[in-house]
């Protein structure tokens, strides 16, 4: 038999799949299992061992679709449901499953805060779509291999970060989810180990403030390594991995540093762990403002605060963070 499973995007969804994946060739060995994702996140499972074959989505989704034909699956399971599944699913023209989206939910609970949304992961509600194949969850969590090659080295590292530090994931795909300048340095400043700094390109001014902040002041802060921009996503990934613990916003590193059991000091802006977002089978603790009636305003983010005053940010503090620090000093 052979499996299509379906997720195109985003980093934190496509993480959340792989537990599926896990579980479908484990329990059912002799399937032939393909997954399709966007090429962005192509080294994000090219050395799992649950995948037989990997297909990428470039920009031309026909010529995907052509080369999706000509492998005759027998099934789709499709983790991703939109418009652009739906119209690869009718073009294949197979037998598939669906996740439950729960849009409708998402919907009630963000506009009227009627919260009618199962107290589940997504990962489970994507584990949830295998149950017609008699496949069910096996209790572990989420899965990243990355090759040795693609490790960053000890020796990258400044020798002040060599002997344990603290990855702080400082982007995220909205600015409804992310910490403004003037929060990242109070959470930075409430952080007593040495940081690394993680994030893509499109963080790396924000993560050059950060450390001309700290370099201006001539603070006792302990030094901050930038790494933002600087690595690729599997890098990026590797230097999570090594870290002690992890801060992080509603973003995809912050799940992949929950393949790596890390624990996680996850932070919450417009967006809430409630709608099943958390890290996944891991230890973690939420900040998050739960003072204010206006959370959340959206399931994804926001470009801009809808209210102007943005105090599902402004207004967080990082107590939580002091208070347990001294078990990782």
């Amino acid at each position: 038999m052979k499996i299509l499973v379906i997720r195109f995007s985003s980093i934190g969804d496509v993480i959340w799949v792989t537990p599926a994946l896990r579980c479908l060739k484990t329990q059912k060995p002799n399937i032939e299992l393909h997954f399709c994702t966007k090429k962005a996140y192509r080294d994000l499972f090219s050395h799992n061992p649950h995948i037989d074959k990997l297909h990428l989505l470039d920009k031309d989704l026909n010529k995907l679709i052509t080369q999706l034909k000509a492998e005759k699956f027998d099934l789709i399971i499709d983790l991703h449901k939109n418009l652009r599944t739906f119209y690869l699913k009718l073009r294949l023209g197979v037998k598939s499953y669906s996740y439950q989206k729960l849009s409708f939910e998402k919907w009630l609970y963000v506009h009227f805060r009627i919260n009618r949304l199962p107290n589940c992961h997504t990962a489970d509600r994507y584990l949830a779509t295998l149950q017609p194949l008699g496949v069910v969850p096996d209790g572990k969590g989420l899965e990243l291999y990355i090759p040795p090659e693609q490790e960053v080295p000890l020796n990258y590292y400044p020798k002040t970060h060599q002997n344990g530090f603290v990855a702080v994931v400082i982007g995220a795909s909205y600015f409804t989810k992310k910490l403004p300048l003037n929060k990242l340095i109070e959470l930075c400043q409430a952080i007593p180990l040495p940081i690394v700094l993680v994030g893509g390109k499109e963080d790396a001014l924000v993560a050059s403030q950060i450390v001309a902040y700290f370099e201006q002041n001539n603070t006792s802060k302990p030094m901050i390594f930038d790494t933002c921009g600087k690595l690729s996503i599997i890098q990026s990934a590797s230097v999570v991995k090594r870290a002690l613990w992890v801060v992080g916003h509603d973003t995809g590193l912050m799940h992949i540093a929950a393949c790596f059991q890390k624990k996680i000091y996850t932070i919450w802006g417009s967006t809430t762990p409630n709608m099943g977002l958390y890290p996944y089978k891991t230890d973690f603790e939420v900040i998050e403002n739960n003072e204010i009636s206006c959370r959340p305003c959206s399931h994804l983010g926001r470009k801009k605060c809808p209210k102007g005053h943005f105090k599902c940010m402004q207004d967080l503090n990082f107590e939580t963070i002091k208070k347990d620090v001294n078990h990782f000093v």
